[in-house]
């Protein structure tokens, strides 16, 4: 699944970039935002397994509240200076949003 992939490329991409925080925001920002980046792959592929439409859609809308809440804490992080502003996040966030937007789409016209 595409947007599965795309939002596990994006865990890479957090881990990668909040590697260079403050050492104290370890168990506050960084602990966070990596956790809100691994909840969106990772309810997709609950969703997926879980073998019903309408239980798929359920893990799909929490999976885009995870990928929100990690849109926020990239914006603070950004605020703070702890993200360069020209780090290229925004393109693989934008992404994932519209993937998770037209599969969301998908089902629910699927379930009527």
């Amino acid at each position: 699944m595409d947007v599965w992939q795309d939002a596990v490329a994006l865990v890479h991409h957090v881990y990668e970039f909040s590697a260079a925080f403050p050492q104290d925001e370890r168990f506050g920002l960084i602990s966070q935002m990596r956790r809100s980046a691994i909840s969106v792959p990772s309810n997709i592929a609950e969703g997926a397994a879980r073998g019903s439409d309408k239980d798929f859609l359920r893990f799909l809308y929490i999976a885009r509240g995870s990928l929100a809440e990690l849109e926020t804490q990239i914006v603070i992080a950004t605020q703070l200076g702890y993200i360069n502003e020209q780090e290229n996040w925004q393109p693989a966030l934008e992404r994932v949003f519209a993937k998770l937007a037209a599969l969301i789409n998908r089902l629910r016209a699927s379930i009527g």
